[in-house]
């Protein structure tokens, strides 16, 4: 059984072409992607949104409290220009800003185009308004409370703290490294694929001496397995050691949680291909067409070729993010770095395992089934 171990182990990382798509592929679309995005994903702050401010009415009492509104944000989420409406209006359809506020008896914003940008500026301005317009209810109807009200809202921020749930705020780019970590271990199913072949008495000598062994073809497909497996994570940890330190990406959570993340993804690459090349006796062709295909389809699905495909997706068809292997792994990576979701992470990690059982389990049920008329 040794000899078969070191054959299997010494035959499979011989194959280039496999290798090739095993781990040098991965990296080098990584490398793509890092070039692409530049430093996007770094984690750093936000920069600041420059915006004009043009006075219409400045004397009224509404202008100067929004004055001093901006003036509060102004350095911190804002990087405010003064300026004539003319020279806004100029600067905005150039992108020079991002929005223009007008200071007036009722404060308004007008921008260009809606971004995440243009988001944050309406948002600052409901939050006024909705203040400004419950102090003037509160000067209504208790204006003995008034003072106490604006003491509230001016000490807010010593009242709140912002806190982390755990987990932490990345560019949206990132998602494309999450997607390739989990098409890199689907990528391990041509690993399996070719390990069945070389496994088949009709397309290869090993499988003609494999056929007739007295040795049980369920411990022969877990032993090419736990090799296949062991050379798929070490391609894996590879490729998550050049994810996180050559291109500086925080996939988040523990070392533990992410080498078990790698773990059975891994394996459910591997089965995969076992799969695959255990179902039929099609010829090496078709099914490494089969296997292209079983690995960027879900990869895509996933958001490797369009980051937004996996969100799409969980809103019109989510049962789809369920069964997509690709997509359960890179959901798995989003709870470690992004959500600090326990429950989800150990839901996801068992979806991967009773993927992997089952794969072999109809891998073993097909060559089981096997039978030559002649060897």
């Amino acid at each position: 059984m040794l000899h078969l171990i070191k054959y299997r182990f010494l035959q499979t990382v011989r194959e280039r072409s496999v290798m090739f798509w095993a781990l040098a592929f991965p990296i080098i679309l990584g490398i793509f992607f890092f070039v692409s995005f530049g430093n996007g994903m770094t984690g750093e702050e936000m920069e600041t949104i420059r915006v004009a401010v043009v006075e219409r009415d400045a004397d009224c009492d509404q202008g100067s409290a929004f004055r001093a509104f901006l003036d509060e944000m102004d350095g911190e989420t804002l990087k405010i220009v003064k300026t004539d409406e003319k020279k806004a209006l100029k600067d905005l359809k150039s992108d020079e800003i991002t929005g223009i506020y007008y200071i007036d008896t009722e404060p308004s914003l007008t921008v260009a185009k809606s971004d995440i940008n243009t988001s944050i500026l309406k948002s600052l301005l409901d939050s006024y308004n909705k203040n400004a317009n419950m102090l003037m209810k509160i000067a209504r109807e208790h204006p003995d409370r008034l003072m106490q009200a604006v003491e509230a809202l001016d000490g807010w921020q010593t009242m709140t703290e912002e806190i982390s749930l755990g987990g932490k705020t990345m560019d949206p780019n990132v998602s494309y490294f999450f997607a390739l970590i989990a098409y890199a271990c689907l990528s391990g199913a041509f690993l399996g694929v070719q390990a069945s072949l070389d496994g088949q008495a009709n397309l290869s000598a090993l499988g003609a001496r494999r056929s007739v062994t007295p040795t049980h073809k369920l411990w022969l497909v877990l032993t090419d397995m736990s090799v296949l497996f062991l050379i798929q994570f070490i391609n894996i940890v590879i490729l998550t050691l050049v994810v996180r330190f050559g291109f500086g990406i925080e996939l988040g959570g523990n070392i533990a949680q992410i080498l078990l993340v790698d773990l059975l993804g891994s394996m459910i690459g591997v089965s995969m291909g076992i799969m695959l090349g255990c179902v039929s006796r099609m010829s090496e062709g078709i099914k490494m067409g089969l296997t292209v295909m079983m690995t960027l389809l879900p990869g895509f699905l996933a958001g490797l070729m369009f980051g937004n495909m996996k969100n799409i997706i969980e809103q019109n068809c989510p049962i789809i993010n369920r069964i997509n292997p690709a997509a359960v792994l890179s959901d798995t990576f989003y709870c470690m770095g992004v959500f600090n979701d326990t429950e989800r992470f150990t839901r996801n990690l068992l979806i991967l395992a009773l993927m992997s059982v089952l794969f072999i389990g109809i891998a073993f049920m097909s060559v089981r089934r096997e039978r030559y008329d002649s060897i």
